[in-house]
């Protein structure tokens, strides 16, 4: 099995707190993780998987004689299906506050569902298991949100790596089944995978039996990846009421499959009616979305940008869960067009990330950087440029241009 990086971040939470729960896609491990870590923390554990019907039906007859009935460190796998499980856990976990209690998983965002996540506030810790990062494929801690937060992002040494290893790291994505198969089967892979979650999870969750407007707005947000989210563009494009298309992201959101990276302003209130940048969950899965392979999405320059851009977004995100800090990821955006791909925000410390699929830099691809900069002022604490050069290179205080590996060496 490969390590997580998170799974010192989940002992820490099950050391002191009753309720730890893991969310995150499907089939990116959470099962197996916790079955693991329950082996190891705990002597005794109880499994249970609310994808069988039998749990399901004696969880509705009786939930608070279900929870009772369970002993030693208890495992719950996919409770978002029973949401009637989760008062019945306050109540237990009320009466007896030991840490370390229930381990749960769940494929929904439950932050999104408010009943679920308030049910146990402040008697559970929420951690999210993403797929895998290009550093925990190659076994290995990726740092570089924790090196960019302390004001030292380079790497060294900094092996370059080639367009077509990129190209090859992008289009696999990080879902473990998936980077198992070969590039067909992959597809294949995806697809099913596809159909499970619109037809099965988001429909459960939004109680909507007819989701056939689902797969096609997913391959018509994964185009927009990496770019400005314009809802009324796509509700026009497809063909969707706006208010109809505002439930779908949310469900997509909740699920995993897609991002919206907030607006970074100096002024709060700008914050909230700037918009917000769209990205996809994996760029395995955007691969498949749009039908595009290797070579065709690296030699097309607009779709290539949005490749390698949603491909580092996801690989910051990724390392938010179990860096010290956990910074907010936000982009930056200016209306003289300066803009920045991705802010990290921590403790008043800002920091910028850029990326071009450039082996070459000229001072004006920072200007986005030095905006930045300039408007958060000595709350700014660096800025890196990724491109696809081999050398680590200053462009100014606080601003150097890094190659591309940094992000997982």
């Amino acid at each position: 099995m490969i390590r997580r990086n998170i799974e010192d971040r989940v002992k820490a939470a099950l050391s002191d707190t009753p309720v730890v729960l893991i969310n995150g896609a499907r089939q990116t491990g959470k099962t197996t993780l916790v079955r693991a870590l329950a082996k190891e923390v705990s002597g005794r554990s109880t499994y249970l998987t609310f994808d069988d019907a039998g749990v399901m039906a004696a969880v509705a007859n009786d939930p608070q004689g279900f929870i009772e009935g369970l002993e030693g460190m208890v495992v719950l796998d996919e409770v978002q299906k029973a949401p009637e499980v989760f008062p019945a856990i306050k109540l237990c976990v009320d009466r007896d506050r030991r840490p370390g209690r229930f381990l749960l998983t769940g494929s929904a965002n439950v932050l999104m569902l408010p009943k679920l996540s308030e049910s146990l506030a402040g008697r559970m810790e929420i951690i999210t298991l993403r797929p895998f990062s290009q550093g925990e494929q190659e076994k290995r801690r990726d740092g570089f949100v924790e090196r960019l937060m302390s004001g030292k992002p380079s790497c060294e040494p900094a092996a370059p790596v080639c367009r077509a290893d990129l190209a090859a790291r992008v289009s696999r994505g990080g879902y473990p089944e998936a980077l198992r198969r070969a590039d067909d089967r992959r597809r294949s892979w995806f697809a099913s995978y596809l159909t499970t979650v619109l037809q099965r999870d988001i429909r459960d969750l939004s109680h909507i039996e007819g989701l056939t407007q689902a797969p096609g707005l997913m391959a018509l947000l994964a185009a927009r990846s990496g770019s400005l989210l314009n809802a009324a563009e796509v509700s026009r494009n497809a063909v969707v009421p706006y208010s109809t298309l505002q439930r779908y992201l949310s469900l997509f959101e909740t699920t995993f499959l897609i991002h919206r990276i907030p607006p970074w302003a100096a002024n709060l209130g700008k914050r909230l009616v700037k918009s917000p940048k769209l990205m996809l969950g994996d760029t395995g899965l955007m691969t498949h979305l749009l039908n595009a392979s290797e070579t065709s999405w690296m030699s097309d320059p607009t779709l290539a940008g949005r490749f390698i851009e949603t491909f580092v977004g996801g690989e910051l995100i990724k390392q938010i869960e179990w860096s010290r800090n956990r910074p907010a990821l936000l982009h930056y955006r200016t209306g003289g067009g300066a803009e920045v791909d991705f802010v990290l925000e921590s403790g008043g410390r800002i920091c910028g990330v850029e990326v071009k699929l450039a082996q070459t830099l000229k001072r004006n691809d920072f200007r986005g950087l030095n905006s930045l900069a300039q408007d958060a002022g000595a709350r700014f604490t660096g800025g890196v440029l990724l491109y696809t050069g081999r050398e680590i290179i200053p462009f100014g205080a606080n601003l150097r241009a890094v190659p591309v590996s940094c992000l997982w060496q």
